[in-house]
C-alpha cells in the first residue's frame, strides 16, 4: 500500500494512537495525519498538537520509515455521530484531499468502515476492542496526571504548568520553590547550577563553556521532573539566570548559551522574580549584597527587553506563596488570564 490515512482530534495524542501509527508506518509509503482544531474538546491549541508529531515522528524519522505529512484542519466539521455529521466528515476529507488517492484507512473506531468505502480504501481498523492499550483521549483529559503513563513524556508536558522562579542569588528562590510545591503536592525542580558549580568551579568561577554545560544540565533535569509533576512544575531559576551570571562576570554569552535563554521565552507559564527585600545570606560561594543588587537589575531588565511577562514576589514565605497562588488562580495553560 502507498498511502495510508488517520484522522482525529489527538487530544492528546496517547500511545493507543502511537500503536496504530507505527503499524502503518511498516505499511506504507507515506501516512497522512489530519487533525482537527476540535476547541470544544480541548484547549490545547492544533498546532501544538500537530508539533507533538513532528517532534516524535517528523524529527526522528529513520531513512527506512515512510514520510509522514500533517493536515491542520482547522475548519473540520463536528463530529456528532449521525448519518448528516458522516457525510459531512466524508465531504470534508476528500475536498481536504483533493481526491487523492488513499490506499489504506486507519482507525479503531466505527467509522473506519463508511469512510473507507468513501475513500475506496482498505478499512485498516486496529485495536477496536483497546486490547493492546484499554484507554481512550477522554479518560486522559479527565486525568492526565493519573493517566501519564499512557503519554509520551514530551505530550505530557502540556499538561503540566512549568512556573520559573528568577532573581538573583540569595533572594528566596530555592525556599519558594520547594515550599509551594510542598503544597500543590507536586514536585519542583532544583537549582542545578549550584550542584555544578560546586562540582566544577575554579576560582570561585566556571568558564562560558562551563555555563553551557550548566544550562543543558539543568534543561535535562528539567524535562523529568516535568513527567513527574502534578499540574505544576516549580522551577528554581533557567538559563536565564545563567545567561546573566555570564554577561556579569564576562560581559559576553556563548553563542550556544544565547541559543537556551531564547528559548525560555516559550517554555515557561509563569515567570515570578524574588525580590531583594529579605536578608542577604552572605555564604562563601556569594559575591555580595551588592552584586545582589545588580544582577537583580540585569535580570528584570532583561526580562523586559525579552518581552517576557512576570510577577513580583515579596515578603515572607507564607506572603510570596499566597502572592503566587493568586497568579496560578486566575491562570488557565493555553488560555492565559481568565476573567474572575
Amino acid at each position: 500500500m502507498k498511502t495510508g490515512l488517520l484522522v482525529g482530534k489527538f487530544a492528546p495524542l496517547h500511545k493507543g494512537h502511537q500503536f496504530i501509527i507505527d503499524l502503518a508506518l511498516h505499511e506504507v509509503e507515506e501516512l497522512i495525519i489530519m487533525i482537527y482544531d476540535s476547541s470544544d474538546v480541548t484547549n490545547i491549541p492544533l498546532n501544538i498538537r500537530a508539533d507533538w508529531f513532528n517532534h516524535l515522528y517528523n524529527g526522528h524519522c529513520r531513512s527506512e520509515h515512510p514520510s509522514m505529512t500533517i493536515i491542520e484542519a482547522w475548519d473540520g466539521p463536528p463530529d456528532t455521530g449521525t448519518p448528516k455529521a458522516a457525510k459531512l466528515q466524508e465531504d470534508y476529507i476528500l475536498k481536504t484531499l483533493k481526491r487523492r488517492k488513499i490506499d489504506a484507512f486507519y482507525s479503531s473506531e466505527f467509522y473506519g468502515e463508511h469512510m473507507s468505502k468513501t475513500l475506496q480504501a482498505v478499512d485498516r481498523r486496529v485495536d477496536i476492542d483497546r486490547v493492546k492499550w484499554p484507554i481512550s483521549a477522554t479518560k486522559i483529559r479527565n486525568n492526565p496526571y493519573f493517566n501519564r503513563k499512557y503519554l509520551d513524556p514530551y505530550v505530557y508536558k502540556d499538561f503540566v504548568t512549568n512556573v520559573v522562579f528568577l532573581g538573583a542569588p540569595s533572594t528566596g528562590k530555592t525556599t519558594l520553590a520547594e515550599a509551594i510545591a510542598k503544597k500543590h503536592k507536586t514536585t519542583w525542580m532544583p537549582e542545578y547550577g549550584r550542584e555544578y558549580w560546586e562540582k566544577h568551579q575554579v576560582d570561585r568561577r566556571l568558564t562560558p563553556e562551563q555555563l553551557v554545560e550548566l544550562a543543558e544540565g539543568h534543561l535535562r533535569r528539567e524535562d523529568r521532573q516535568l513527567y513527574s509533576a502534578y499540574k505544576y512544575l516549580f522551577t528554581d531559576s533557567n538559563a536565564l539566570t545563567t545567561y546573566i551570571f555570564s554577561m556579569y562576570y564576562y560581559n559576553a554569552v556563548h553563542d550556544q548559551l544565547k541559543v537556551l535563554a531564547d528559548e525560555c521565552q516559550k517554555r515557561y507559564d509563569l515567570v515570578f522574580v524574588c525580590d531583594t527585600d529579605i536578608p542577604y545570606d552572605d555564604t562563601w560561594d556569594r559575591s555580595g549584597n551588592g552584586n545582589r543588587q545588580i544582577m537583580q537589575k540585569m535580570i528584570i531588565a532583561d526580562l523586559i527587553w525579552r518581552k517576557i511577562p512576570f510577577h513580583i514576589v515579596n515578603g515572607s514565605v507564607e506572603e510570596r506563596i499566597k502572592q503566587v497562588d493568586q497568579v496560578l488562580l486566575g491562570h488557565k495553560k493555553f488560555l492565559g488570564k481568565q476573567d474572575g
